[in-house]
């Protein structure tokens, strides 16, 4: 039986990033300001998780996929490519105002690229930390191309708070930015297909803007949907105990829970990620024992009949999986 997955951390450096995922997550950075993203698992072009010990150890997500596909991948083992894409990120400065294609428009645009629906779990936040999610109501695309012509695309646009704990799901087609101060986990298609609407007149090291893509951003807009706010958690509970469902959508499904006594999560012929984001924790299935901390991510092949979680004090994870 195919034991739980570790992967090293694929690390991106951005103009927006900080040092927080050294700093609390424990990921290995070296110098400099704009660490920005850890990907956590990936199977994107050239981006591969590779297993960090074991007997696989070196082997990457795709590997895994084409020698062991029933096990790893159980219900959706005849994808070609692993459907999710599992991030932490670190915003120190605002991001881009970005908004990223559906799946029909995704292949048009790039033709081996899948849509970006993701949802948002913020881990840290500062008191002031806000984020954009939506247009207000009744923004259109002839109101938010004058908005960008005349420079006032801020009243346009949605800000909220955020805090620690908060779940925003951000569907395609939905406008939005991450601000500084956030500390996030994100779920999100397998996808790096982003257009910039705006990125507030920032300039590179040579003077120059970064491509700003407004025709496609437009274009891949959903202006039906307009504000977008934190999900209502629903609670929910089996033999074992009670724990929050945050988001199910056709790509994924974000479960919480918090413990701090031993609990068991079933497996059902489906793979699970498992994001430890507080506390750390004992993992245990048919095929092996690791142990996680915060900032932990691990893979649990389909073919595990169950998890057993041990944590060693209070203890927040996300269970991550894709609806049948």
């Amino acid at each position: 039986m195919l034991p739980p997955f570790v992967f090293e951390p694929l690390l991106k450096r951005i103009r927006w990033g900080g040092r927080r995922l050294g700093s609390l997550l424990q990921k290995p950075i070296g110098d400099g300001n704009d660490y920005a993203e850890s990907w956590e698992i990936a199977d994107h072009g050239d981006d591969q998780s590779r297993v960090t010990g074991g007997q696989f150890a070196g082997f990457t997500l795709r590997q895994l996929m084409q020698a062991y596909p029933l096990e790893l991948l159980g219900a959706q083992a005849e994808m070609p490519q692993f459907p999710l894409l599992i991030k932490f990120l670190d915003a120190n400065d605002w991001l881009s105002l970005q908004v990223h294609p559906d799946d029909k428009l995704a292949r048009r645009y790039a033709p081996h690229e899948n849509g970006k629906t993701e949802a948002w779990v913020i881990l840290d936040a500062q008191p002031d930390s806000r984020i954009c999610a939506g247009l207000k109501s009744g923004v259109d695309a002839a109101a938010l191309q004058e908005g960008l012509q005349s420079g006032h695309i801020e009243d346009l646009l949605h800000m909220i708070p955020v805090k620690s704990g908060d779940c925003v799901f951000v569907p395609a087609g939905t406008v939005h930015a991450i601000g500084p101060g956030i500390l996030l986990a994100e779920v999100q298609q397998q996808s790096n297909l982003t257009f910039r609407l705006h990125d507030w007149g920032r300039v590179d090291a040579n003077g120059q803007p970064r491509e700003i893509h407004v025709e496609q951003s437009i274009e891949c807009t959903d202006f039906v949907r307009g504000p977008v706010s934190p999900v209502p958690p629903v609670t929910l509970c089996d033999q074992n105990h009670i724990f929050e469902e945050l988001v199910r959508c056709e790509y994924f499904v974000i479960r919480r829970h918090r413990a701090l006594e031993r609990f068991t999560i079933p497996v059902l012929d489906q793979f699970r990620i498992l994001m430890f984001v507080e506390g750390n924790a004992v993992v245990r299935t048919g095929g092996g024992t690791v142990s996680a901390r915060l900032g932990t991510t691990v893979l649990i092949p389909a073919e595990s009949s169950s998890i057993e979680i041990r944590p060693n004090c209070g203890l927040q994870v996300l269970e991550i999986l894709c609806p049948k």
